[in-house]
């Protein structure tokens, strides 16, 4: 079975007879070898599967990243026992193997430094650009100059929003959306194109910075994610010779296990990164992102969080100073509910779970709109770039006359008595006491939290001790707004995250249940507010662990944690009743082929060879470099089984299995042989086994770099160094489900499945693709 090459899922098996190969792919091969020696070539014919006219291929060969059809890889998690591999093993040095742990943690401080940097980066830009444009509406409107007001905020939004969507749309379309369900499909083995590339780090980062400054109902988070993973993945890429960045130790991060390790501890310093929560970081890592874990990672993702919240906090106090201009109070999110009341009595417990309930429902509702829209939005996105920015600039135009317009329904309101002058109204950008249109000594409550960066209005959200602040018809209007401009504004080409309009939707309708019970409930207002935040969580996102900390950490109130663990629960349990989580729903429409912890049911009706179909490409020990060359034309498969047959064996038995990669790489470097001998020791001293370690970003040896001549077709080259000799195998009649759960656990990109009765015409293998029919 084979998780390998999505764009080419071909689901193979053979006999295997004497020469290994049947007669219809010797006779391919010869016409493959006429046509090389001519110096033509059938395209077509090349890029079709061998022997494709047998079968119906069904299966999806193409996924789509930021709206761009793309050829999908597996990665190869596992470790390639072959012989140059076990003589490096051999070779390497107490002295070598404390180097490669300590740059192990040496890379994961570098991470965390450097997502730490990119938080406090993030946030200054944003807190600078927003509070800029929210300065001068504020300055407008004391001056009576309402419609310039209107003009100010929808030209600034706009042009800010154009500009993040050329750069989404022209330079890293990967970058658009959360990033979220992009690194959950990395983490679970599926190598999409670009959505970890440098140009997407770039993009994320001023992308997600133009985008909240904008005013867009998008938040920051899911894209720091994202950031990390890349900056994650930027540093694990093993060196680079362009660079001359080709330090010896880094050859040995040059495999997708390492790098695995790696992006793991990026999508938690992420987290930490954004949310200022470094253990919530490391459980949103093991709940949400990663599909493998182990004790040795939690420690070093540990690690890594720490080093972010370290760092965030020195910028903290150095910004406090004023030192940062806007920045300072807001940027880094923190809302402190410490000081409100936490005691609750039986009643209070029956309006918790009412808002799971209604959490559960508005979160599944939420998934089910956010996902029709996105399939609106793809046919829109199809159309070329140019559309995507059109679709950008008509959402902001939207957004802004909605947070402008908006505000003008409500009525202002006196201050509150105990409140001094410079208080209310507020003077600045933010605060709880909006003045926009009334006069001197009343506040604007919708434009309190409209005319705000999205982070302050969660601060106003959850403020505690002022139950009288926001009106019920406000708060209605806040929640209806932010749901249906959070549904319609992801999707669109600019980095966005889901978190912060959650949390938005959340609190509004959880402070307005707050406020409808009034004296009936202990609870203070900004409480309900945070539980109903917690409950749209849990309702769209369907965490629990990682969400519950999370938010302990944002509001530094530990006494909520049992209120928070139960509308969690049952705002879960509600919308799964509904349907799946929107990471979950996103990563099926980009078509990743993400492979569940979990068998299907169907599959326990089925056995291991009920999957698999030919024919089975195979090799020999001693292969024809014309033989391999064919079948690296003719398919894109990663993997072949090797069989060593007569007179090497007294009969046909399986030798391993050998990577595509290192088969191009062997032939690049022609150690051939005019017999078919065995000449493993030659090779051995020619090759290290660093030559074929993973390159960086794709940028390994391609079939087109090789240039095999005519005579060099009919000679031999021996596969036994580079053929890994314990592969993983299944027997034939193992139960599919069982099959299925080996593979994601151990995560395989091949799995052997050999027949229960062996002999030369009964021993088959099989390469299936798990995946597609999981």
């Amino acid at each position: 079975m084979d998780h390998g090459s999505r764009g080419d899922r071909e689901e193979n098996d053979i006999e295997v007879e004497g020469g290994g190969h049947n007669g219809s792919f010797e006779s391919e091969r010869r016409k493959f070898v006429e046509r090389m020696g001519s110096g033509t070539s059938e395209d077509h014919n090349l890029r079709e599967p061998l022997l494709l006219k047998c079968r119906t291929n069904t299966t999806s060969q193409i996924a789509i990243v930021g709206a761009n059809i793309c050829p999908i890889e597996s990665l190869d998690y596992e470790i390639v026992e072959n012989e140059l591999f076990k003589q490096d093993w051999r070779a390497r040095r107490k002295v070598e193997i404390f180097q490669y742990v300590v740059l192990k943690w040496t890379l994961a401080l570098l991470i965390g430094v450097l997502t730490g940097l990119a938080a406090v980066f993030c946030n200054f830009f944003v807190e600078n650009i927003a509070g800029f444009k929210l300065l001068l509406i504020n300055n407008l409107m004391l001056n009576d100059r309402h419609f310039m007001g209107f003009v100010a905020n929808t030209s600034i939004n706009l042009g800010l929003a154009i500009l993040a969507a050329i750069l989404c749309a022209y330079i890293a379309p990967a970058a658009a959306g959360s990033g979220i369900p992009e690194v959950k499909a990395y983490l679970n083995g599926i190598d999409a194109h670009s959505i970890l590339a440098p140009s997407t780090l770039f993009v994320k980062i001023f992308g997600s910075i133009f985008g909240v400054a904008a005013g867009f109902v998008v938040g920051k988070e899911g894209p720091m994610v994202h950031t990390g993973a890349c900056i994650a993945n930027l540093l694990g890429q093993g060196g680079s010779k362009k660079y001359h960045l080709t330090w010896r130790w880094l050859r040995y991060f040059k495999n997708d296990r390492d790098r695995r390790d790696l992006i793991t501890c990026g999508a938690a310093a992420g987290v930490a990164g954004a949310f200022r929560a470094p253990v919530g970081g490391v459980l949103f890592a093991l709940e949400e992102a990663a599909s493998w874990w182990r004790s040795a990672l939690l420690w070093r993702t540990f690690f890594t969080t720490a080093v972010v919240a370290v760092v965030l906090r020195g910028f903290i106090e150095f910004c406090r100073s004023g030192r940062c201009g806007l920045f300072g109070q807001g940027g880094l999110i923190m809302f402190d509910v410490n000081s409100a009341k936490n005691s609750y009595s039986s009643a209070d417990l029956l309006a918790v779970i009412f808002l799971g309930v209604i959490g559960g429902i508005f979160g599944s509702f939420y998934n089910y709109l956010v996902d029709k829209v996105l399939r609106t939005y793809s046919i829109i996105n199809e159309r070329g770039p140019i559309f995507k920015v059109l679709l950008v600039a008509a959402v902001s135009l939207l957004t802004s006359c909605c947070s402008y317009g908006l505000p003008w329904l409500s009525h202002c309101i006196p201050c509150p008595s105990y409140l001094e002058a410079d208080r209310c109204p507020t003077v600045g950008r933010s605060g709880n006491y909006k003045n926009f249109q009334c006069p001197a000594g009343h506040y604007n409550d919708l434009a309190s939290l409209f005319l705000n960066t999205n982070d302050d209005a969660i601060r106003n959200l959850f403020s505690s001790g002022t139950s009288k602040e926001f009106h019920l018809s406000t708060l209605l209007v806040f929640f209806v707004a932010i749901y249906c401009l959070g549904i319609i504004t992801y999707g669109i080409a600019v980095p966005s995250g889901l978190f912060i309009p959650v949390i938005l939707a959340g609190a509004s309708y959880g402070r307005l249940v707050g406020n409808l019970l009034g004296a009936l409930s202990d609870l203070d207002t900004g409480l309900f507010a945070l539980l109903g935040a917690a409950s749209f969580l849990g309702g769209t996102m369907r965490m629990t662990v990682s969400l519950c900390v999370i938010l302990l950490e944002l509001t530094n109130n530990l006494l909520m944690l049992p209120l928070v663990m139960l509308v969690l629960l049952i705002s879960k349990t509600v919308a799964d009743s509904f349907n799946q989580g929107v990471y979950d729903q996103i990563v099926k429409l980009k078509g990743l082929p993400y492979l569940e912890a979990h068998a299907e049911p169907y599959m326990k009706n089925l056995v291991a060879s009920d999957v698999v179909s030919g024919p089975l490409i195979t090799f020999s020990g001693v292969e024809k470099v014309g033989n391999i060359m064919h079948a690296l034309h003719l398919t894109r498969h990663n993997g072949f089984p090797v069989i060593d047959e007569p007179p090497l064996t007294p009969a046909p038995e399986l030798c391993g299995l050998v990577l595509r990669s290192h088969l191009l790489v062997l032939l690049k470097g022609k150690k051939f042989t005019k017999q078919k001998t065995m000449a493993g020791s030659d090779i051995m001293r020619r090759f290290k086994a660093h030559d074929f370690a993973k390159a960086g970003s794709g940028k390994g040896v391609k079939l087109e770099d090789l240039d095999i001549k005519e005579e060099e077709m009919e000679m031999f080259v021996d596969l036994h160094p580079i053929t890994n000799t314990s592969p993983y195998t299944v027997v034939e009649t193992m139960s599919l489900a069982k099959a299925a759960v080996l593979f994601r656990q151990l995560a395989l990109r091949h799995l052997c499945v050999v027949p229960k009765t062996p002999g030369v015409r009964l021993f088959c293998l099989a390469h299936a693709h798990l995946r597609t029919h999981s």
